[in-house]
Parts: C-alpha cells; structure tokens; sequence
C-alpha cells in the first residue's frame, strides 16, 4: 500500500469524512481535510502533525476559497493523489414547501462544491498524469423515496457527473468513481445534517410515513463508517476501481430492483421509443 499518497478530503469534521481522515492518518497518509471551521477540525482529528496533516478553513460556496486550499494543499504536500467529495447534507419534504433558495442552496453544496473541488484539482492530476476522484452520492440518486425529490436530484447530478468526468479525464490517468451508500450511522439524520420541512398541506401521506421511518433510523442504520473509509482506501489502491460502487446491502438491493424496473419498462415501450425516429 502506497502510504505517500496524498488525500484531499472535503466535509470533515464529522461522520464519514472525519472517519476517514482518522483511518488515513493511522495508516500513515498524508491528509488535507477540509471544513468550515479548521480549529474544530483540528480538535475532531485529536492531530496536530503538520507533516502528515493540514486542516483547511473552506467556504465551498466560494471557488476562490477552494481554489486557495487547493494551492495551500499543494505547498504542504507537493501533491494531490486522491480527492473525496464528501461535504454535502439532506433535504426533506414536498416540493410545494420547500423554499426556492433552500433549493439552491443545497445543490451550491451537494452538486456545485463537488463540480468546483474537480474543477480545482484537475489541473493537478493531469499534470501528475495520475489521479483518483471520490465523489460521495447516493442510492438516492438512483431510487428515491418520498419526501427526498430535492435531496435526490442533487445526487443524481452527482453521480452523472461523475459518470462523465470519469470519460473525460480517462486518457490522463485519472479514475473516478461515485460512491452511493444507503443509511450509514455518520449523523446525517440529525439536525446538523438533514434541512427538514414537515408538511403542513393536506395529504402527502407516503412523504409523511417515509419522514417518519427514516428519522427513526437514526443511530440504527446497518452502514458502518469505518468499513466505508477502509473500502475507499482499497479502491485509491485499485488499478481499475468502478465508476458506480453502491455500498451496503440495503444500497445493493434497491438498485438491482430498480435496474431491473428500468429493464423490463425499457423493453415494455420498445416499440414506442424507436417510434420516435425518422422512418
């Protein structure tokens, strides 16, 4: 395991992001994380080894400030090898409700930040001629539930990115790949984590039920964190990681249903779909 490699890790003062800043820096890494509030990342890693690891103060929502970190990232380390894109939050509630500039903020974060972190470091890897790009979606990208429209189109644009980028920036040695857990036990079903708006219309029953049975699987989802991080070390190692890797098992059986959903209505509206060509 090649230990010299360089990770840059975004969203990491809690859950997943701070899980695998902690395993990196056991296994000897050199890390850049990065968080709105360097000190308190500094106190959630229990580190202070300028050697091995540089907390970064980073407003996502500024291209110039990620750009600047990628820079200090740069002057610490020399180089970036492996960037994970993990800052990013949930969203829950019907459509009607939610504000429009709640809309635009979360995709500023979930999607945009992630799109400028790749934006940023591409330069970097490029001119390393390697590289390895870890965007954090999830299966709700691919299946959704009620309540979680705005929280899932944000991760279906990530994982399309990614998809993409992963063509694009393939001739230069660098990999990409979108990690799309289901629950995992990092926080994300608090309020730290999850916007939430309660439905005061009238119906929206199946968005209510749905609120329901996920905030109270908080601190009970089956995901565990630490496997997570390990994973995500095993694929920097990889020679040919995947582009798409669901990870845990309510993940992995959500999306074979899906997939097979998506299969069997393709073949149902054949006729119709080659109907729309020029004869």
């Amino acid at each position: 395991m090649n230990t010299s490699k360089v990770w840059y890790v975004t969203g990491a003062s809690q859950g997943l992001g701070l899980t695998l800043v902690k395993k990196l820096l056991d296994r000897g890494y050199r890390v850049a994380a990065s968080s709105r509030d360097a000190r308190a990342l500094n106190q959630a890693v229990g580190l202070v080894d300028s050697e091995r690891f540089l907390a970064l103060a980073v407003d996502l929502n500024n291209p110039d400030c990620i750009d600047e970190s990628i820079q200090q990232t740069l002057a610490a380390f020399g180089r970036i090898d492996v960037v994970v894109n993990n800052a990013g939050y949930g969203m829950a509630g019907t459509v009607e409700e939610i504000a429009e500039q709640e809309i635009r903020n979360i995709f500023s974060v979930n999607v945009l930040a992630t799109i400028n972190v790749v934006r940023a470091v591409l330069p970097v890897m490029r001119s390393q001629k390697s590289g390895y790009i870890i965007n954090i979606g999830s299966v709700a990208g691919l299946v959704g539930a009620p309540g979680w429209s705005v929280y899932s189109a944000t991760k279906a644009a990530v994982a399309a990115f990614s998809e993409v980028i992963a063509l694009d920036v393939k001739e230069f040695g660098i990999k990409v790949t979108v990690a799309e857990p289901s629950g995992f036990r990092t926080g994300f079903l608090t309020k730290n984590s999850l916007a939430l708006t309660t439905s005061k219309i009238e119906g929206y029953e199946a968005v209510r039920n749905a609120q329901d049975r996920y905030l109270s699987m908080n601190g009970q989802q089956a995901g565990d964190p630490g496997r997570a991080a390990e994973i995500f070390i095993e694929l920097a190692e990889s020679p040919e990681p995947p582009i798409h890797l669901f990870l845990g098992n309510d993940a992995y059986n959500r999306a074979s249903e899906k997939l097979a959903a998506m299969s069997a209505e393709l073949e149902q509206w054949k006729s119709t779909t080659i109907a729309a060509d020029f004869e």
